[in-house]
Parts: C-alpha cells; structure tokens; sequence
C-alpha cells in the first residue's frame, strides 16, 4: 500500500471513528487489513497535521484539518478551556485545560493575528511567541477577553 493510500485510510477512519490513542488507530487500521507501525503511524499523523481535540466528556480524540472547519471558532473554545495567561518580553505562557492547548494553539494559529509568530503546544501549555515584546499586554488581554465574554 503506498504512503497516499495509507494517509487516505487513516483520515477516513478518524472521520468515521472517535479515535482517542494512536494504538486505538493502529488497532482500527490492522482491522482494515493495514498493518502500520507505531514510528510510521507517528509520522504520517504529524504529515496529516492530526490534532487531539478535547470532547465534551474531556477525552481528546483525533482530528484533522479538514475538520477544523468544523471546529469551534477560538472564541467559543476559550471559555472552556482557557485557564490563564502571563508573559514577558516575546513569551507568553497560556495554561489551559488538560487536553485543551494543543486545539487552542491551533486556534490561535487559524486566526492568524500579525502579533504572533507562532506557537508551541503541550498538553496543558502553550507558548505563543510574539513579533514584538510590546505587544504582550494586548495579546494577553485580547485571549482573556475572549475566555471570558461579558
């Protein structure tokens, strides 16, 4: 099977499936008749750009970009899961949720604000690294303006 027809599978099965571990996906494919390992597994996720999306019951599953657009906008995933926010200089540290930064991240990386150079995701962390260090305050409050809607 070529690396496209195994990409093309592993989408499908995560559009038809709620898919909470790579060795779940993994299992999921086997029972299609793919056998994948877990390295090859890994890379072609991250090929795919695969994010954890946390669930309404808190269980991450996985999702792909042609889902995001069905995502919530950040606005309506920040009050959920954002926790806090504080920085210094281009550094600005978001705690979210456990299971919330790296949908967050990728939410903030959609919108594409021009202060941000990019962002980094853990589990319950994101560093957002800004263009420039006076523009910190703004960004900060602009995410807890929209984690906290009057």
């Amino acid at each position: 099977m070529s690396k496209r027809d195994r990409q093309r599978e592993i989408l499908t099965v995560i559009q038809k499936n709620r898919v909470t571990s790579q060795e779940t996906l993994r299992e999921l494919l086997n029972d299609r008749g793919i056998e994948v390992t877990q390295a090859t597994l890994s890379r072609d996720m991250r090929e795919l750009r695969l994010v954890k999306a946390p669930g309404a019951d808190g269980v991450g599953f996985y999702s792909s970009p042609e889902e995001w657009d069905h995502t919530p906008a950040l606005g309506s995933l920040l009050p959920t899961l954002f926790h806090s926010a504080d920085g210094v200089d281009h550094l600005l540290v978001v705690r979210t949720m456990k299971g919330g930064a790296q949908t967050v991240a990728a939410g903030i990386d959609w919108e594409e604000w021009s202060e941000v150079l990019g962002t980094l995701a853990g589990d319950d962390t994101i560093l957002i690294i800004l263009r420039d260090p006076s523009k910190l305050d703004a960004v900060r409050e602009r995410l807890e303006r929209m984690a906290r809607p009057a």
